[in-house]
């Protein structure tokens, strides 16, 4: 049996550029090599893309020393790599791309589009869905229409942030008209998010007036959307979802203890004493209830492949509460969507094959 060729893709310009560089070892083991011929490129914080030589470097870090380069051609005629280095340019023909790209330019559409044009089949959301997971502010308009509950929320643009800090600009506006937008709606404490960013960066809570005006400010140097958000006390819960906007299936759930007052980057990914629970127990109906809403959301932003749904269960009134959704989510030892599946009887074999496999079946 012929070997397709797969490239898998990984690191990026995001502030999730090192989680990416963790994800793709997992996925790198997990790749069926009697099926795959497999070529890495590494992209580095400063947007050079690499041809990677093997896991081992990734491991090491070393593969941000190799001389060639490696990019994928946009020239749908030609499906391939065109590949660089000291004795001149090559090209190797592919067959499936699999992005293990988190955050900015690499879940929010951009790679995507790349690949639409080269035509080269690949693994996860395409371009509407992958934009609109990574931009808190539509996914919530859109879901405003789905009957699922969501945080009350105000938009503010960093523009305007930056305006009012300087008091300068065409915009006239003060941040004390931000400030009092933002509490005509919502009280304390509450939430301000970079509307894109990825992995809690630029995340902060606001328990007063002067923490607002800061977390703006911050949250304003991370996106040019701001998301403020009422704050819901209540316990994390996490659903993933595989399949197509048409058929898709939902995991079990699974619960985010975290060791911080909010699940930020380091309760995330440096915090140990932060924990996942498999199958937490939960009132009665409340999984399923979880799972139905995974999968309304992943099929009304029009998902495919894969995507992680994260929800709180509110404290005082059990109501379930839509997060946000991540459309390319870790794949690290401790990330929870592989850990969802295998729960449920999937393992991390299997589920990158069934992802490449619904790489294949995508339809332009």
């Amino acid at each position: 049996m012929d070997k397709k060729s797969i490239a898998v893709v990984f690191g990026g310009q995001s502030s999730e550029h090192d989680i990416s560089c963790i994800s793709v070892l997992t996925i790198a083991k997990a790749i069926n090599r009697e099926k795959y011929d497999i070529t890495y490129i590494g992209i580095t914080k400063e947007g050079h893309w690499l041809l990677v030589d093997s896991p081992d470097s990734i491991e090491d870090g070393s593969w941000r020393d190799s001389e060639t380069s490696a990019v994928i051609s946009p020239d749908a005629t030609r499906k391939e790599i065109i590949i660089t280095d000291k004795n001149g340019t090559s090209t190797k023909k592919i067959d499936v791309v699999f992005p293990v790209m988190h955050g900015m330019y690499g879940e929010d559409g951009t790679i995507q589009g790349l690949l639409e044009m080269s035509k080269i089949p690949y693994v996860g959301c395409g371009i509407l869905a992958s934009a609109v997971g990574m931009d808190k502010v539509y996914t919530k308009i859109i879901v405003d229409d789905l009957d699922i509950n969501q945080a009350d929320y105000v938009l503010v643009r960093a523009e305007e942030v930056f305006q009012a800090e300087k008091n300068e600009g065409n915009i006239d506006i003060t941040m004390d008209d931000l400030v009092a937008r933002v509490e005509d709606k919502l009280s304390y404490p509450m939430f301000i998010k970079p509307s894109k960013a990825g992995s809690s960066k630029g995340v902060s809570k606001a328990h007063n007036r002067n923490e607002l005006v800061d977390g703006l400010i911050l949250a304003a140097k991370h996106d040019t959307k701001i998301l403020v958000e009422r704050n819901v006390v209540g316990r994390e819960i996490e659903c993933a979802v595989l399949g197509t906007a048409v058929s898709c299936d939902a995991s079990g759930v699974g619960e985010i203890i975290s060791a911080a007052e909010f699940y930020d980057f380091d309760a995330k990914y440096t915090n140990a004493e932060s924990k996942t629970v498999i199958s937490p127990e939960l009132p009665e109906g409340k999984a399923e209830e979880i799972r139905q809403a995974a999968m309304a959301i992943f099929s009304a932003v029009d998902g495919y492949g894969l995507a992680r749904v994260d929800f709180f269960l509110e404290k005082e009134t059990n109501r379930v509460i839509f997060n946000e959704i991540n459309t390319l989510p870790g794949f690290t030892s401790i990330s929870m969507y592989p850990m969802l599946w295998k729960a449920a009887g999937l393992s991390i074999e299997e589920q990158v094959e069934k992802q490449i496999e619904l790489a294949f079946n995508r339809r332009y």
